[in-house]
């Protein structure tokens, strides 16, 4: 009975604090992409939200935070199979809510909510339907993002080498199918994101869970001990490695699946424990409280983000800059009779959410912070200044 109410508790103040800190983010330029750009099954869902709570912040992220939350039974359920007490399967809960990864998932406009919610029902469901269940949840993926190819990719290499051809010809065919409707590129020269790309990660999970995460698979691998989840989450990972070495990688579509593999550490961690003696488990106990005080810290820094803005001399090293800004802006400028204007690409879609709708009539223009000219709009946090901009109306007889 007190694991189940540890287990509400933590489901409760987590809903709670992403509800408290959605009111306070603007939406990103890549959520404004999403949501303004080709229709797609995310629009689809983030505009039936809006049109269902309003047109405001809390119906752009209802639904993620939704499928967050059901992302985090979903894993407390999955982690019934790798381990047998309930107070490990509550510590796997926790890290997974507690992930910056997955608190930026929960409260962004993009593709990585939805992906980690459709690979854990996947997982879920896979040994409690039927295969004709699974295999038409496995297509209707294929059809509403291309985030889940890498599944059907890594199936299909777990069929491969456990001599299932039917499912391997059925995965490889709705790779295909995906990659088909929503293109699938492999661009450009050489040019060596490879340490970007394990930097992201080690934002994305902390730099000591990703480490053991990979340890975890790598050392899986050697045992021979590949079940259908190491197939899933190894194929993206080294999919991600080796397409870094020529370009950017698009993290929010692989991150995901490193995210699900949490149970396979979860599981390694609490055997290796498990087995020493008393005396020997000292370093398993640091491991555990170093990576918890760091997951902690940075979650921390997730939710506090604003304050780094106090001690940062440029505003937009802040890695929470880019969801920032355009809800204060649209208010001042609301604030000044400015309905409309005209500026860059990436803040026009932003605006455009918060009622400022592109035109001809008035040029919005950013300056740098130090400049000297006289600014119409500036955003501030205690004082620090953030963002500085001039509005020019302009005489065309016709605008937008």
């Amino acid at each position: 009975m007190k694991y189940r109410i540890i287990l509400f508790l933590i489901l409760g103040i987590d809903a709670l604090v992403l509800f408290f800190e959605a009111s306070h983010l603007s939406i990103s330029s890549s959520g404004a992409s999403i949501l303004y750009g080709p229709t797609s099954f995310l629009q689809l869902l983030v505009k039936s939200s809006l049109a269902f709570f309003g047109h405001n912040d809390f119906g752009l992220r209802f639904i993620f935070i939704c499928m967050h939350l059901l992302s985090a039974v979903l894993i407390y359920l999955i982690s019934g199979r790798y381990l047998k007490e309930e107070r490990n399967r509550l510590w796997l809960l926790l890290t997974f809510v507690l992930l910056p990864g997955v608190i930026s998932s929960a409260v962004m406009v993009n593709h990585a909510g939805l992906i980690i919610f459709g690979l854990l029902l996947y997982l879920y469901l896979e040994d409690k339907c039927s295969k004709l269940f699974i295999n038409l949840l496995l297509f209707i993926y294929a059809l509403i993002d291309i985030g889940f190819v890498y599944l059907f990719l890594g199936l299909a290499f777990y069929y491969l080498f456990n001599k299932q051809t039917k499912e391997f010809v059925y995965n490889i065919a709705l790779f295909f199918l995906s990659s088909y409707l929503y293109g699938f590129d492999i661009y450009g020269f050489p040019r060596g994101h490879f340490l970007d790309t394990i930097g992201v990660y080690s934002a994305i999970f902390t730099p000591i869970i990703f480490i053991y995460l990979f340890y975890v698979l790598y050392r899986r691998y050697l045992a021979d001990k590949k079940d259908k989840l190491w197939y899933i989450a190894s194929t993206a990972l080294l999919f991600s490695l080796l397409i870094s070495f020529r370009q950017k990688v698009d993290i929010e579509h692989f991150a995901p699946y490193l995210i699900v593999a949490l149970p396979l550490a979860a599981q390694t961690f609490a055997s290796s424990y498990k087995v020493r003696l008393k005396e020997h488990r000292r370093g398993y106990r640091a491991i555990f409280i170093l990576a918890f005080v760091l997951l902690i810290l940075n979650s921390l820094v997730v939710f506090f983000n604003k304050e780094l803005y106090l001690v940062l001399n440029n505003p937009k090293k802040n890695f929470a800059y880019n969801v920032g800004i355009a809800k204060e802006l649209a208010q001042q400028l609301e604030n000044k009779g400015v309905h409309c204007a005209k500026t860059d690409a990436k803040m026009q879609r932003r605006l455009r959410f918060y009622g400022i709708n592109e035109c001809t009539k008035n040029n919005l223009k950013e300056l740098p912070l130090q400049s000297k000219t006289e600014e119409d709009v500036t955003i501030r946090y205690k004082n620090k200044i953030l963002y500085k901009a001039t509005v020019t109306k302009l005489n065309n007889k016709q605008s937008n």
